[in-house]
C-alpha cells in the first residue's frame, strides 16, 4: 500500500520589499512520503519569492515529485502556455533543457548539502540554457524547518537575497545566491 502524502496549512503574511508587494497567502501543502522537511520549506519559499509574478492566481504547486512531467511550482497562462517553470533541488540537465524549451521562464533552487557538487558537475551544461539558478543555504533551510507544524502561520519578509521568517514563537532568516542568471 502506497504511503499517503502529510498535509501542511501555512497561513503567510507576505512583505516583498523588493517588488513593493504584500499580500496575505493561505497554502495547503502536500509533503511526499519521500520528500524532507527541508525540501517542502524550500517550495514555499520558492512560492512566496515569486508570488508578485502571480497577478491572476494562477502559481500553484503542482505533483511535484509525483510526476516527472511536471515543475514543482508552474503558472500557466489561460491558454495553458507555461510562463514559469520552477524546480526545487538538483535537477538533470535533460530536464532542464526540457523545461527551457516549454516555459516562458526557467528557475531553479537548489538547497541541500549537495548542491555545491551538483553545480559543480552541472554549471557547464547549463550554462548554454536558459534557465536562472539560485541556491538556499542549507543551514538556513535547516534552521526554517524549525518553526514548522502541520498548522503554522508565519511572516514572510523578503528583502535583497534573503527572507525573514517569523513564527509564533521564533525567527529565522533564509539567505540565497544566485548562480547563474537567465540568458
Amino acid at each position: 500500500m502506497a504511503l499517503k502524502p502529510t498535509i501542511y496549512k501555512f497561513a503567510l503574511s507576505l512583505s516583498d520589499l523588493n517588488h513593493d508587494f504584500y499580500t496575505n497567502i493561505n497554502l495547503t501543502v502536500a509533503k511526499h512520503p519521500s520528500e524532507t522537511l527541508e525540501r517542502m520549506m524550500a517550495r514555499v519559499l520558492a512560492f512566496c519569492i515569486h508570488a508578485h509574478q502571480d497577478s491572476d492566481g494562477r502559481m500553484v504547486f503542482t505533483k511535484g515529485l509525483s510526476s516527472v512531467d511536471e515543475p514543482d511550482i508552474w503558472i500557466k497562462s489561460l491558454d495553458e502556455q507555461i510562463q514559469l517553470w520552477l524546480d526545487v533541488g538538483e535537477p538533470s540537465y535533460e530536464r532542464m533543457k526540457k523545461a527551457t524549451r516549454q516555459a516562458k521562464q526557467t528557475l531553479v533552487y537548489c538547497f541541500n548539502s549537495k548542491a555545491d557538487v551538483w553545480w559543480q558537475q552541472s554549471q557547464a551544461k547549463l550554462s548554454g540554457l536558459n534557465l536562472q539558478v539560485l541556491q538556499f543555504n542549507w543551514a538556513d533551510i535547516q534552521g526554517v524547518t524549525a518553526l514548522l507544524d502541520r498548522t503554522v502561520t508565519l511572516s514572510v519578509c523578503i528583502s535583497g537575497d534573503a527572507a525573514f521568517i517569523a513564527g509564533e514563537e521564533n525567527q529565522r532568516e533564509v539567505n540565497w545566491q544566485c548562480l547563474q542568471e537567465a540568458k
